[in-house]
């Protein structure tokens, strides 16, 4: 799993959309998830998404601001992140699990079987 959309510094309000892709013929059939982890806390996931796109799943923080999608012509997910808080500040990882079958999402960061190198989102204030 590749991070290919570098994070960055971004000013509140503004918008980023990160970009996560995946070498291989099973990432269609893989759900991904995208997480944020801040020192001293436990990765927490933002956004999920099941391999069908079906199913998605936003942490409350991200409700209405972030947005998951998936094209799997690309072998890739992506996070839209708009109206950007400080809070947001943090390192971001993707994570993909390949499924056979069940149409789930997964919240949990070790559910996963494979994740991207991270990035460094900052919003100022």
């Amino acid at each position: 799993v590749q991070l290919q959309r570098w994070g960055g510094l971004v000013q509140a309000g503004g918008s980023l959309t990160l970009s996560c892709a995946a070498s291989g013929s099973t990432f269609s059939s893989s759900a991904v998830g995208w997480f944020q982890r801040i020192p001293g806390k436990f990765a927490e996931a933002v956004a999920a998404i099941s391999w069908s796109g079906n199913n998605i799943y936003y942490a409350d923080s991200a409700k209405g601001r972030f947005f998951i999608s998936r094209d799997d012509a690309k072998n890739t997910v992506y996070l839209r992140m708009n109206s950007l808080k400080p809070e947001d500040t943090a390192g971001y990882y993707c994570a993909a699990r390949a499924t056979l079958g069940p149409d789930y999402i997964y919240t949990n960061w070790g559910d996963y079987h494979s994740w991207g190198q991270g990035t460094q989102v900052t919003v100022s204030s």
